[in-house]
């Protein structure tokens, strides 16, 4: 059994019950990833999550595993010749490449919607 982290106990710091179980937010939880036609992803471009007003795309929406979802990215990235990172469920893409990522996610299947 894998060791439980403190930090993902669920509504409870402390208890004087010595049968008390915590309850932990991932118990078994793993997300699936849905197929490319049942994604809704959106495409923006984002200049706060930069530092000095610098361009950012955005790719939002994406439901499915973390590892997939950095598949996905790498791939963009790749494609796009440029840097990027994912974080938060959001897959960062250095500079204004909203048409370009658009254009390729329908490539791939999935539904991709320019905001």
């Amino acid at each position: 059994m894998a060791k439980k982290n403190k930090d993902n106990r669920k509504n409870m710091v402390y208890s004087t019950n010595p049968d008390f179980e915590y309850e932990y937010e991932n118990d078994g939880e793993q997300k699936e990833t849905l197929p490319p036609n049942h994604q809704n992803l959106k495409v923006y471009l984002d200049t706060k999550a930069k530092k000095r007003g610098k361009q950012a795309t955005l790719v939002n929406g994406f439901v499915g595993t973390d590892e997939d979802l950095k598949d996905l990215a790498k791939m963009l990235k790749t494609k796009c010749a440029v840097g990027g990172s994912v974080k938060d469920g959001e897959i960062l893409i250095q500079g204004d490449f909203r048409e370009k990522v658009t254009q390729i996610l329908t490539q791939e299947g999935y539904k991709a919607k320019k905001i």
